[in-house]
């Protein structure tokens, strides 16, 4: 197994649920993450109580799969992969070390692959990236409910 857990905590007097996770290398990696938001949602749940539907775990786990694959393929180093509950949202963050910034493509039917960054910002209700003093972190936001008012 490549990922090494960095630390989970709840920060007294918060409601912020945190766990963070580093990943180095392989495909079991991105298989690693997946199961890791899977684990922390279902966690979450069971000690927080919080109501989590099963597509807001299917869609963590497609943008964790996502966001890791495009880190662990384009930047050197280790990715940390940050999952926190923030009110009714779970956030993905993940740091990479590579200071450019991801771009959405034009749509294009006809190309193969390198479509995660726009199927992470069409299944997300916040999407960000930001450069950091060291590489950069993404930020994708997810709704814990099933959007009942959305597609």
């Amino acid at each position: 197994m490549q990922s090494v857990p960095v630390g989970e905590h709840v920060p007294q007097g918060e409601q912020a649920i945190q766990s963070t996770v580093a990943l180095e290398g392989d495909g079991a990696s991105i298989a690693d993450a997946r199961r890791h938001a899977a684990e922390f949602l279902a966690r979450v749940q069971a000690e927080h109580g919080l109501s989590i539907s099963q597509r807001a775990v299917d869609v963590t786990r497609l943008v964790v799969s996502e966001l890791v694959t495009n880190a662990l393929k384009y930047a050197p180093g280790p990715v940390l992969l940050d999952l926190r509950i923030a009110g009714d949202m779970v956030e993905v963050v993940v740091w990479d070390g590579d200071p450019v910034l991801p771009v959405a493509r034009a749509a294009d039917v006809g190309r193969v692959g390198q479509h995660g960054l726009e199927i992470v910002m069409a299944v997300a209700q916040g999407f960000e990236a930001q450069r950091e003093p060291v590489g950069k972190r993404i930020t994708a936001r997810i709704a814990l409910a099933d959007d009942s008012g959305g597609v």
